[in-house]
């Protein structure tokens, strides 16, 4: 599909006339993202739903009627038989559904930087779009106590933040993988095993005492264990959803009617555990759905006669996620002027997520650069160290898939820096995609990979009083894994061996950072902060960062552990 972004959906709706705000523009294009639609394709969705309705005026509010009118829309039943009309889909079949009820001016002054961007693209000319940008600054999301709050580090004071990845670097991924030589057998022992495992806590946390075969005749009801899947290559809806026993349930497909559940999500390769009669063996129908539960949240053992001792302590974390240039030429001006708040603020840490050298970008998609990727991505991150180094902050550098020079198969190994100097080299930390962090007791769970948009497009639900994001942050949390759509979507490379060993949640963070194209937010869920800074740039203008006040608390006297304190906000670049 080709990219959607904000100014075609905007000069689609001048050609109605057709006035709107930002805010209506990044819901329209989350609305896009979601379903597979272009940009003329959802103007016009919205005109003919606005006329059926009385000609409604395009609101945030009816713009929330349209997304509901579109997620219960039935599929004609031609569209089953023939290629989909809304651009190219991951599937093409699918059963039919039916259907279901000012960042400030005063900066200081820039830092020597690397950056020249006429060494990449002789010709470039910077971007006029990203120059002319407004709303600079802006506070775009909040969350927690924000009001009054100082957003500043610590400035260095006394040794600095303590990072640790707690995989281990010992453990760090190494490039023996076996994507595309995985035999089909060791895949499965990889599901099996999360079913298992998953299937083991469930059952011990609802004291189940044992679990039933799926497709076993039975006029009583039964608990069942299994992963969904869909009955065909096309997407997963309430019609056609399968429930696949693991081996010692049976191991067999057997459809699901879930028309007695009042609330479900549901999306491909989750875990779940439901209640139900199977009278025939053929059909199983489900009454209850279990919830999922997630892993415990890290806590330090720590004596309670010490407990009085320990003060209080904040610190500022920043997060960006890539493209760091507009789409229309490969300038920089984006990094830079991040580079500018990174010295304005001085937080203590600054989390990079890549694309760095973006393989989606217009001007590497047709070779215009002259010098090698890895050139143009050892100039990005010496800039960032130069432009930093007074500051006393650590950097972490989480890289993409979309990181043209580097491995595309995940888990995806760090980054290799080997011509950093030893002082660099000792504020910087390399991390895998996905990784957990713990940074002065408090967890951080990273990914690149935009699992909101991926398990977005594929999840089916039928929940009131909740949204998709929370839905899907939940499904993370409580499936204990950083992907666990299955099968993944074609431009994710998985590699399954991997996967188990170093794309599953070692505990509950306390805070998620999970990037994506969808619009930008802080939540929390689940006792989980959860955040997307958006992408640093949005096609031709500036998008989004974070920034998390955290403020860790020693545990109480009788060694409980307390909640770390967070306050956080989505600024516009």
């Amino acid at each position: 599909m080709a990219l959607v972004n904000a100014d075609r959906i905007k000069s689609e709706l001048n050609t109605f006339d057709i006035d709107c705000g930002d805010d209506i523009l990044d819901k329209m294009l989350e609305q896009c993202l979601c379903n597979r639609l272009q940009g003329d394709e959802i103007v016009l969705e919205w005109v003919a739903f606005s006329t059926t309705k009385g000609g409604l005026k395009l609101s945030l509010n009816t713009l929330e009627q349209f997304e509901i009118k579109a997620e219960e829309e039935e599929e004609s039943l031609l569209d089953s038989y023939s290629t989909p009309a809304k651009g190219s889909q991951k599937r093409a079949l699918t059963t039919p559904e039916h259907p279901q009820s000012k960042r400030s001016a005063a900066l200081i002054a820039s830092p020597s930087l690397l950056l020249c961007s006429a060494s990449f693209f002789p010709s470039v000319t910077p971007s006029q779009k990203y120059s002319q940008r407004g709303g600079r600054g802006e506070v775009v999301s909040t969350f927690g106590a924000v009001q009054g709050t100082r957003w500043a580090g610590r400035k260095g004071q006394t040794n600095g933040v303590q990072l640790e990845l707690l995989e281990g670097s010992e453990d760090s991924l190494i490039n023996n993988y076996k994507y595309m030589f995985q035999r089909l057998r060791d895949v499965r022992n990889v599901l099996t095993e999360k079913i298992e495992e998953l299937g083991e806590e469930l059952r011990t946390n609802f004291n189940i005492e044992e679990f039933s075969p799926v497709s076993l005749p039975a006029q009583d009801s039964v608990i069942v264990l299994g992963q969904v899947c869909c009955d065909s290559n096309g997407k997963l809806n309430s019609q056609s959803v399968l429930l696949e026993a693991g081996p010692e349930q049976g191991g067999r497909q057997v459809p699901v009617d879930l028309s007695e559940l009042r609330d479900y999500s549901l999306f491909p390769g989750q875990v779940v555990v439901m209640e139900g009669m199977n009278t025939s063996g053929k059909k199983f129908v489900a009454s209850k759905l279990f919830e999922g539960v997630p892993l415990p949240f890290y806590s330090t053992p720590i004596k309670q006669e010490m407990d009085m001792d320990i003060p209080d302590e904040q610190f500022l974390v920043m997060v960006a996620c890539g493209p760091y240039t507009p789409s229309d030429g490969l300038t920089f001006d984006p990094l830079v002027d991040l580079i500018n708040v990174i010295a304005r603020d001085r937080p203590d840490v600054c989390i990079l997520l890549g694309p760095f050298v973006d393989s989606k970008h217009e001007q590497i998609e047709k070779s215009l650069v002259t010098e090698t990727f890895d050139a143009i991505f050892s100039r990005c991150v010496g800039s960032i160290v130069e432009g930093t180094k007074g500051v006393g902050c650590r950097l972490v550098f989480v890289p993409s898939q979309r990181d043209v020079h580097h491995h595309f198969i995940y888990p995806q190994p760090p980054f290799i820096l080997p011509d950093l100097s030893k002082d660099d080299a000792k504020r910087m930390t390399l991390v895998p995609d996905p990784c957990t962090l713990l940074i002065d007791g408090v967890t951080f769970g990273l990914t690149s990979t935009d699992i909101l948009f991926h398990m977005g497009a594929e999840e089916i639900s039928c929940a009131s009083g909740s949204d998709r994001f929370s839905r899907i942050l939940k499904h993370m949390l409580t499936q204990r894994n950083y992907y666990p759509l299955y099968p993944p979507v074609e431009e994710v490379n998985m590699d399954y061996e991997k996967f188990q060993g170093y794309g599953q949640m070692p505990l509950s963070p306390d805070v998620l950072i999970v990037p994506s194209e969808l619009r930008f937010f802080i939540k929390d869920v689940i006792g989980c902060v959860c955040v997307n800074p958006g992408r640093l740039t949005k096609g031709q203008v500036g998008g989004t960062y974070g920034r998390l006040l955290i403020q860790r608390s020693a545990p109480s006297i009788d060694g409980k552990r307390v909640s770390p304190c967070v306050a956080g906000q989505v600024v516009k670049i």
